[in-house]
């Protein structure tokens, strides 16, 4: 028992020596000692271009043998755990197994050549009148599952001293109120002036703090102007617009699911039309048979 401990210790230490040569030589490892075998597992070979990767500029030699050495146990013990399976296991659920790798492997090259051709050949552009007409004929299924809204907005600091003339400004927003906004934004602490823009009303509880769902139906109204306060600032907001759960939802706030929705119908109905003309095709190369047994 202490020789068999002895003797493997004494393999460690070859095995451990012999790795920190390849790994203190790694950056000098030219093409063909890069086909040089490092491990054999039966008739699979582990070569010194398999772990490469593993040896990045700045590691230490003491680390690249620990990475080194897990890497080729981790690829040895599954060589052997599968030249096990392979032998242990029986052969019905064998047969599973390479049926299910069959399938799995036919799948990947399927979908990356389909993905290849759908990339080449499938127009990735959707027009404005595309996804309105989408938009006109699909509207019921576009019900909004929360509260939207179009808002300016601005905090000040607590002790802001010429309140009242920025509230005139936010409430008018003609071209010259922006412009005057816009030259002192910076003594603002927040603002949106992009009133276009539809956001979802939870969005507004961590702007406002002092906004809340308890009181956000209070203030959350088309046309209406609100001012909050709490101990870090003061909260100006202006709302343009609102849209309530289960309303329709705008148009332009849905217009990148449309988008998406009528790409993936544009994949899917190239996708057919290429198998359809895949089939026809090899048929007519006497590539593809049916035979019909007679009844």
């Amino acid at each position: 028992m202490f020789l068999t401990k002895k003797r493997s210790f004494g393999l460690l230490a070859i095995l451990g020596m012999m790795l920190f040569f390849i790994v203190s030589c790694g950056s000098y490892i030219n093409d063909s000692d890069a086909n040089d075998p490092i491990a054999r597992v039966g008739e699979a070979y582990l070569y010194k271009k398999d772990i490469e990767s593993l040896l990045y500029e700045g590691i230490s030699k003491v680390d690249s043998v620990t990475v080194v050495t897990n890497f080729i146990n981790n690829w040895a013990s599954k060589r052997l755990l599968l030249g096990k399976a392979r032998i242990n296991l029986p052969e019905e659920k064998l047969a599973v197994f390479d049926q299910l790798v069959a399938e799995y492997q036919a799948d990947l090259y399927t979908r990356a050549y389909k993905d290849a051709l759908v990339s080449q050949a499938a127009d990735s552009m959707v027009t404005k009148t595309q996804m309105r007409n989408f938009y006109e004929k699909e509207k019921e299924n576009f019900r909004l599952k929360e509260q939207l809204v179009k808002i300016r907005f601005i905090e000040l600091p607590k002790q802001f001293l010429n309140k009242e003339s920025v509230i005139k400004k936010l409430k008018s927003f003609k071209e010259e109120d922006i412009a005057y906004l816009d030259s002192i934004g910076v003594q603002f602490k927040k603002l949106n002036f992009n009133d276009s823009i539809w956001v979802e009303s939870e969005r507004l509880l961590n702007e406002i703090p002092p906004l809340t769902l308890e009181n956000q139906s209070k203030y959350l109204k088309k046309s209406q102007f609100f001012e909050l306060e709490d101990a870090m600032g003061v909260y100006l907001t202006k709302v343009v617009d609102v849209r309530n759960i289960n309303e329709i939802a705008p148009l332009a706030f849905i217009e990148p699911t449309i988008k998406q929705v009528l790409l993936n119908r544009r994949k899917l109905n190239y996708i057919r039309s290429l198998e359809t003309e895949i089939i026809d095709e090899a048929i007519k190369d006497n590539e593809f048979e049916i035979y019909a047994k007679d009844k």
